[in-house]
């Protein structure tokens, strides 16, 4: 079952950047989080931009299929994030709208996963972490289920199923792991802080959900799963449009040289 994760033991260089980014996306997310809690609006967006300058930042030292991949991340979260809060009503921020600092907090903590997935720390110790991920993450949706919880989680159970399909079966498991650390963090001050608030009754599904769900973490990896698939054939695209647009004025050259004959 383990055997889309790295060998115990492999070798693997550990990148500072890699850290910097991990740590710099803690620490904002609580800050940003703990400062929304009571913020007006005007902070809100004061927020965004400062979120948005901070990716610009660290989008600079990637090369073009991980910014690409972050771009796509950050489009498919926004709407996402449109659907299921303000249209659905699956939860709810403070104004009851999606703040400005959430589209390019998604790119950061995309670019965070990936930052986490590829460093020495994760390859090296990969089938450990995965198993305190997969038991941890298994015990809270066992809890969410079993009567004792305030809320109700059956939705996070669900979740925790798609979860594990994804970390087994999907193509960067490495990344899935990352992604429920981040998530698991943000999820928990977010929804502490009061800063927004899941339904106790998912409106999709019908079903009790726990505020944050159990297995929230499988959200991001389907926005991780579309990043990452996205990128390399938009990139194959755009370099059959530009062979295109090559060979069409090759033709057009040739065409010229052949009239002025």
């Amino acid at each position: 079952m383990l055997r889309h994760f790295p060998p115990v033991g492999i070798k693997s260089a550990h990148r500072a950047r890699d850290y910097y980014i991990a740590v710099f996306t803690f620490v904002c997310v609580a800050i940003c989080l703990v400062s929304d809690a009571d913020g007006s609006m005007e902070k809100q967006n004061a927020l965004g931009i400062c979120a948005w300058i901070f990716l610009a930042c660290w989008l600079h030292g990637e090369n073009r299929e991980i910014r690409l991949q972050v771009m796509i991340a950050v489009c498919f979260a926004t709407i996402g994030e449109h659907f299921a809060s303000p249209y659905m009503g699956g939860y709810t921020y403070r104004f009851e709208n999606v703040p400005a600092y959430v589209p390019p907090g998604h790119g950061l903590v995309y670019l965070t996963a990936v930052a986490l997935g590829r460093s020495g720390l994760f390859l090296r110790y990969a089938r450990q972490i995965a198993t305190f991920v997969v038991l941890v993450c298994g015990a809270w949706s066992i809890w969410g289920i079993s009567g004792y919880a305030a809320q109700g989680d059956s939705v996070g159970a669900l979740l925790y199923c798609v979860f594990l399909g994804y970390l087994f079966k999907g193509r960067s498991p490495m990344v899935y792991l990352a992604a429920f650390f981040i998530t698991t963090w943000l999820e928990l001050i977010g929804t502490a802080e009061g800063t927004w608030i899941w339904a106790a009754i998912d409106p999709v599904l019908s079903l009790p959900q726990g505020n944050p769900p159990s297995g929230v973490a499988a959200w991001y990896c389907l926005v991780d799963a579309v990043a990452m698939g996205g990128a390399p054939l938009l990139i194959n695209r755009a370099k059959s449009l530009r062979d295109w647009l090559k060979s069409g004025k090759m033709r057009k050259t040739a065409y010229q040289g052949s009239s002025n004959k």
